[in-house]
């Protein structure tokens, strides 16, 4: 018997070194490797640019690439719930664009008050995934021909909506444009922040452990829980000691991570989130089982444009105009790339929300990195196409083990 199954017999305390390498002996035979591609991947890519650029890890440039990972990372967001059911949404630059052509005429040309003025951008995107939704449950339209075709259509009506001019210029004191670039939590509150989401964790990690004591299952010890929140806590006190070096967490990079955060929630802990796994996983059972698939699927599609929507309007007020260009150029292939990187499955029901968080990471400090050792745009594509190439190699690789090691 191996060591790593000898470490199923019993309960192993959730820290010890003996479980984790267990735990990861376990999770590579069996071919679900999660994030763990993804990490690695990360850490090597910051460490070949330190050495190529020290500037690469300084607090100032990281501090830029949260700042510019936060909009594209929105979208991205929706994209990886839509991969959850095995589908895919080609739009969401156009959707963005859109969204955000809508915020900035409805607020410079008719003088809407900002709020509505978002609000009705975000609708945009709502109303899009809807249909998206409608079109593919009630008419079985694939999503990859819907998707494309509204690709091309709200690419056409975001330059008539822009109107004959073609970029709108967003107030320079708008509320939005000093949130998106110039709103930063100081340090204390920062710090703050690194207390409450280790309390957070801990509160959740010892309810767990006692629904799981109270159904005489096996579960992890308080000690360990206390240990993981206060490790929790170090980690983000010293992520916003560096970056206070420089202008500390911007707001909407951190609207973004909690955007995350609570997707996260609502994937794994309500029965919508259940729902969206069993139908990516195989749609037929999922309807026998009494799934409302058809209600999942319109969901999802409205929460993937409404993210690119507001991706758009995040997009918009951290550039300060919009044109007919947004939305464009590279915003689908960072957005779908980011989530298929950050180890989301093409093939549905698998994956996290977090995919969003990691992939984009990835893609925006390989341009940041090849920016500050001066190489060209089409070296960065190239790079980028490698990379997802071989994020979609291991999920494919990872699939073919899970299933040997179940017919097995």
């Amino acid at each position: 018997m191996s060591f790593a199954d000898r470490t199923d017999e019993r309960l192993i305390d959730d820290n010890s070194p003996r479980a984790l390498w267990g735990n990861l002996v376990r999770r590579l035979r069996s071919g679900d490797l999660g994030m763990i591609p993804v990490v690695v991947g990360l850490i090597v890519i910051w460490i070949v640019f330190y050495a190529m650029n020290s500037r690469f890890l300084s607090s100032r440039n990281l501090v830029q690439l949260s700042l510019d990972s936060a909009t594209i990372g929105m979208i991205s967001v929706g994209i990886v719930l839509v991969l959850l059911l095995g589908e895919i949404d080609l739009s969401v630059g156009s959707v963005s664009g859109l969204s955000g052509a809508v915020l900035a005429v409805l607020l410079v040309y008719l003088g809407w008050p900002l709020p509505a003025a978002i609000l009705a951008a975000l609708c945009t995107g709502l109303v899009i995934g809807m249909l998206y939704g409608v079109l593919c449950t009630r008419f079985g339209v694939p999503s990859f021909v819907i998707t494309l075709a509204g690709l091309l259509a709200f690419l056409g009506l975001q330059l008539l909506t822009l109107g004959k001019n073609g970029t709108v210029n967003l107030p320079g004191e708008s509320a939005l444009i000093a949130f998106a670039n110039f709103t930063f939590l100081p340090p204390w509150a920062s710090y703050a922040l690194a207390v409450a989401i280790g309390a957070v964790y801990f509160l959740a990690r010892l309810r767990t452990i006692r629904r799981r004591a109270a159904a005489n299952l096996s579960a992890p010890s308080v000690r360990s829980a206390v240990i993981r929140a206060v490790v929790l806590i170090a980690a983000v006190a010293l992520v916003a000691w560096y970056l206070n070096l420089d202008r500390g967490i911007g707001a909407m990079p951190l609207l973004w991570v909690g955007v995350i955060i609570g997707m996260d929630f609502l994937l794994r802990r309500t029965t919508w989130g259940r729902h969206v796994y069993a139908v990516g996983g195989n749609a037929e059972a999922a309807r026998r089982a009494g799934i409302n698939v058809n209600r999942v699927y319109i969901s999802v599609f409205a929460l993937c444009s409404t993210f690119a929507a507001l991706g758009g309007v995040l997009a918009a007020a951290r550039l300060q105009s919009v044109s007919q260009t947004s939305g464009g150029t590279d915003t689908n292939l960072m957005a779908i790339a980011a989530a298929v990187i950050g180890g989301t499955s093409l093939f549905g029901g698998r994956g996290s929300v977090y995919s969003a968080l990691f992939g984009m990471l990835v893609l925006q400090s390989i341009t940041s990195g090849l920016n500050l050792i001066g190489v060209d745009a089409f070296v960065r594509y190239m790079v980028t196409g490698g990379v997802l190439v071989l994020a979609v190699t291991i999920d494919s690789l990872s699939r073919q083990a899970r299933k040997s090691s179940g017919s097995g």
